[in-house]
């Protein structure tokens, strides 16, 4: 039997942007799992990577399930936060420390004393914060806004990002002295479709789960229904397919679910697969189905060996570079980052998160450029902020 992880509270909130489960099936999982489970028994930081929907929040929750500490899991998303408010989330605040601060509260660092603090989303973290965080880390302490006393600190900490923090580092977006901290152990979440085995068992659980919410009989997945998910990319990962077998289980008008009942929609090809990497070769959008597979090389041969290789849009950039160096003009520079920076909103069809991603930088930075060259609305927007401490809803505040 495959180990699976859930949500504690997944019933509950079944409108959840995170993956609520994770399965264990493929060997690869099963390794994953063995090192997950080695580092959860120590107090070493630990920084889980992995694109949207993998189960990285599972994955921080199984750690802590598995490290024996008495105290709570809180977890809390740096990117939900305005930036003036995580300061005081994080960390607390004294009465008087700001305007509205009528009393004192705890952050969220001494809501998790003697248990595990998990932070979604850490490349969101604003420069000043990270810099507290790094003396927090070092100290074992942390200090509310407006006082001067120190809290002694017993907390676990453990982070999470859908991005490069590598490279986020290189761009000076993050600081590395806390990039080095948080990476004392890591952990890297592969996405759906490398770990193929995992599919069928997450889909029939999932049929699990919502044929016992909408009150139906248990339906079994066809032989073309599995065909299909398995064929499927799954840029969306563990969360895309519970959204597909939800929907196939209400449109499902037979005794199992059939390939056209599941709703394959893929937005585009995951980075690996872009370019055609050695282990899958190039993809095409297969019609009907959804999903990359390669092409059939029958009806779309490879071009002769003796064909000159194309320079990748990469190694030609110096040179145009160059040629606009050379034409001259005014404020060429902003010409350049507004350039780049729609062609990649618009090549992530409007999503920031995706966008950021592309670029390797984080989502406040694009929204920030989106501003900056008049591609995104400048009134502020909602920013709401949701912690949970051991599965239950801690707090939202809303600006």
């Amino acid at each position: 039997m495959a180990k699976i992880l859930t949500l504690p509270d997944s019933h509950a909130a079944p409108l959840t942007i995170r993956a609520k489960a994770l399965v264990f099936h493929d060997p690869q999982s099963r390794l994953l799992l063995d090192h997950v489970e080695r580092l959860a028994r120590s107090d070493a930081t630990v920084l889980v990577t992995g694109e949207t929907g993998t189960g990285k929040e599972l994955i921080a929750r199984h750690i802590h399930a598995t490290s024996g500490r008495d105290g709570p899991f809180v977890a809390v998303n740096c990117g939900a936060f305005s930036e003036t408010l995580i300061d005081a989330e994080l960390f607390g605040h004294e009465t008087g420390a700001f305007t509205g601060a009528t009393q004192a509260r705890a952050g969220w660092f001494e809501a998790a004393n003697g248990g595990t603090l998990f932070l979604d989303e850490i490349g969101d973290l604003p420069m000043a914060l990270q810099v507290k965080l790094l003396r927090v880390l070092q100290e074992r302490q942390v200090v509310r806004l407006g006082s001067r006393r120190p809290i002694a600190l017993d907390v676990r900490l453990v982070a999470a990002t859908n991005i490069d923090l590598a490279r986020a580092v290189v761009a000076q977006h993050f600081r590395a002295d806390l990039y080095y901290r948080l990476s004392v152990a890591g952990v890297r979440l592969p996405s759906l479709h490398e770990r193929q085995s995992d599919i069928l068992p997450l889909a029939e659980h999932f049929v699990g789960v919502y044929c016992a919410r909408l009150g139906i009989r248990s339906v079994p997945l066809s032989d073309d229904a599995i065909a299909a998910l398995r064929a499927y990319s799954w840029p969306g990962n563990i969360r895309e397919l519970e959204n597909v077998i939800h929907y196939a289980l209400i449109v499902c008008a037979g005794d199992a679910i059939q390939a056209q009942d599941l709703k394959l929609v893929p937005l585009q090809a995951p980075p690996a697969r872009r370019a055609g990497d050695v282990a899958h070769g190039p993809h095409d959008l297969v019609p009907g189905v959804g999903g990359y597979r390669p092409r059939d090389e029958r009806a779309d041969p490879a071009p002769p060996a003796s064909a000159p290789a194309r320079a990748s849009a990469r190694e030609r950039l110096p040179a145009f570079l160059g040629e606009l160096l050379r034409e001259g003009g005014p404020e060429l520079f902003d010409s350049v980052e507004r350039a780049l920076v729609h062609a990649a909103f618009e090549h992530a069809h409007g999503n920031q998160v995706r966008a950021a991603r592309e670029l390797g930088v984080t989502r406040n930075m694009v929204r920030t450029l989106l501003k900056r060259h008049g591609l995104l609305g400048c009134e502020p927007p909602l920013d709401v902020g949701l912690g949970t401490v051991d599965g239950g809803p801690a707090a939202l505040s809303a600006v």
